[in-house]
Order: C-alpha cells, then structure tokens, then sequence
C-alpha cells in the first residue's frame, strides 16, 4: 500500500511539474512577444514612422490663438497634439514595464491555481 502511494505521488508531481513547465514556456513566450512588439514600437517611434498624440483640451498656442493645423489633427473626433519622441519613448518604456508586471502577475497566478489544483 505505501509503494502504490509512493507511485501515486510520484505521478501527480511528475504532472505537476509537467503543467509547470508548460505555464512557465507560455509565459516565456508571451513575454518575449510582448518585448518584440514594444522594441518594434520604439524602432517605429525612434524613426517617426509613428508618432503618438494626445487630445488637446484646448486647441490654443501659449499666447491664446488657436494652433496651426499643421501641429494636431483631428482624429477621432478632436484635436490632437503630437508628442516629442524622446516622451513617446519614456510612455512606451513605461507601458514595457507595465506589460513586464501584468505577464509576471500572470505567471504567478497560473502557478498558484497549479499548485492549489
């Protein structure tokens, strides 16, 4: 009886370490994917193929006059600013480490409803 209990618990550690190990690959994958797309972004951003914007509140240069068309557009409804691209950049750093957090976050919680299981 203990050496079929042995064997028993053997297996379930053996299928333990299995789903383990193909959370911890899953979620490799998904942080590599993520760290691909935002160094993709930030190539986009670092060559002004891309530029972000925001929605301006008020649509007036320092002095009070509205802005030239040729610094915003109206996208989505509103008037848009460009962002400097060395502030792109910081915002997509800090959605990287956001991303980083969510997928650790993740990988965590997969690894406690193993173990739980």
């Amino acid at each position: 009886a203990v050496v079929d209990w042995q064997n028993a618990e053997q297996a379930r550690r053996r299928a333990l370490e299995l789903r383990l190990q193909d959370n911890d690959t899953t979620i490799h994958k998904e942080l590599s994917d993520a760290q691909t797309s935002q160094a993709r972004l930030r190539d986009r951003l670092a060559t002004a193929d891309l530029r972000l914007s925001v929605l301006l509140a008020s649509p007036t240069a320092g002095d009070g006059m509205p802005t030239a068309s040729g610094s915003g557009g109206v996208v989505h409804g509103g008037p848009r600013g460009e962002l400097d691209p060395a502030a792109a950049g910081r915002i997509v750093a800090i959605t990287d480490y956001g991303d980083q957090g969510l997928i650790a976050l993740k990988a965590c919680q997969a690894y406690v409803r193993e173990i739980a299981h």
